[in-house]
């Protein structure tokens, strides 16, 4: 079976800072010429060598930083804008919705957008006319649909572009970051909706910096770092591959160790010791730390402490807080310890704090390793950017419901 979407060797660059200007008189467009002839000329190469295969009825999503080329992929595969080199294809009709507002005219009633932006996606009017109420509904803005569009808010419009596009019954679907202006409400319906359209065999292609909803959507995911394609296979191992390129912290750190006492290592270890991936939200983590010692130090002891990035402390364990413990250490040399945390900090970047002393004196007490805690990978962004200090495992039930009205009442 032919393939929904082809790309092969797609690449678009881009030229910088040769846009014509328009110039009142014959001097200031010979001024103009010289000028921009002693400047060098910049290019900008926003995909390069990409090559892509989406089967028919496949969800792909597409992850990626800022400037990675994704929506530039997009609009390549939607025909919007030709690849300076390589080639695409589709096989099918195309439903995209690229940008808030796309076919829409600001002075048309939703109404007109309505009818104007299903003929341009390629709907005849007797399918408009078919699927409006419909359309209309989605879109939640019945009471609006006469009003000219530009007195609509930014999330209004966005829906009643999304309604039109995910009921043009498309073959192909594209979609862009453009679910994030609307309400988390909005967003659930629009992630229903299209894996309503993946489940009906349409192939959906999903732009998201919202990675839970990929991950919930997708059935395969792409990375694509400074335009080229850096990661293909299955959505949750792609997701975390780029959370891995995102969170830089690392799960080791070497010291120097001078005095009487002090920390030659910090790791973050699995539960047998050996040397751990970045830990992942909802994982224990064991943190090892590697103490050297010059001399006999009666009454040693130690402290590891986590603290989230902007300094709050989350945790802070002492050695000698744990009463059936014998003591830290019993004369000079190496002596490993390993302190074990349940599952409960949150995505994000955090640090190591060890202080090693005794009552009368410390030794040491810094900030020894930076780590980062990945998020999960149906983890929703919403559910990232709540502001919180831990995010332990928990469990919601239900514990009644709504008992039916009496008959008759």
């Amino acid at each position: 079976m032919p393939a929904a979407i082809e790309a092969h060797g797609v690449g678009k660059r881009y030229r910088l800072g040769t846009d014509q200007a328009a110039y009142d008189t014959l001097r200031d467009a010979v001024a103009g010429l010289l000028h921009r002839r002693r400047r060098p000329e910049q290019e900008m190469w926003a995909l390069r060598d990409v090559d892509l295969t989406v089967q028919e009825g496949e969800a792909l999503g597409i992850v990626g930083g800022n400037g990675a080329g994704k929506s530039t992929l997009l609009r390549v595969l939607g025909r919007i804008t030709e690849p300076t080199e390589g080639w695409s294809r589709t096989r099918g009709r195309v439903g995209a919705l690229l940008e808030v507002g796309t076919g829409f005219h600001h002075e048309l009633s939703g109404r007109e957008n309505v009818y104007l932006s299903g003929a341009i996606m390629g709907m005849s009017r007797r399918d408009v006319r078919r699927r409006f109420d419909e359309i209309v509904a989605f879109a939640g803005v019945e009471p609006f649909i006469e009003t000219p569009l530009k007195r609509y808010s930014s999330g209004m419009a966005l829906r009643l572009a999304f309604a039109v596009a995910a009921h043009l019954e498309p073959e192909i679907m594209l979609v862009d970051e453009v679910l994030a202006v609307g309400d988390i409400d909005f967003q659930r319906r629009c992630i229903e909706r299209m894996s309503t359209l993946s489940a009906e065999g349409r192939t959906v292609v999903f732009i998201s910096h919202d990675l839970g909803a990929v991950t919930r959507l997708c059935t395969r995911a792409v990375q694509l770092d400074h335009g080229r394609l850096v990661a293909e296979g299955g959505v949750e191992e792609v997701v975390q591959a780029y959370y891995g390129s995102v969170f830089q912290g690392g799960v080791e750190a070497r010291h120097q160790v001078d005095g009487d006492a002090g920390v030659a290592r910090v790791a973050i270890v699995d539960a047998h010791g050996g040397t751990a991936a970045q830990p992942q939200r909802g994982e224990p983590l064991h943190v090892e730390v590697e103490i050297v010692l010059a001399r006999d130090l009666p009454g040693i002891d130690a402290a590891i402490a986590i603290d989230a990035i902007d300094g709050t402390r989350v945790l802070e364990e002492t050695w000698s807080d744990q009463h059936d413990l014998p003591p830290l250490a019993s004369g000079a040399g190496r002596h490993v310890i390993r302190l074990s945390i349940p599952p409960l900090l949150r995505a994000g970047d955090h640090l190591v704090c060890v202080w090693l002393g005794t009552e009368s004196e410390t030794y040491l007490y810094d900030d020894l390793l930076a780590f980062s805690v990945l998020p999960r990978a149906d983890d929703r962004q919403e559910a990232l950017s709540r502001r919180r200090t831990v995010q332990p495992e928990v469990r919601w039930q239900r514990v009644s419901d709504a008992a039916p009205p009496a008959s008759g009442a």
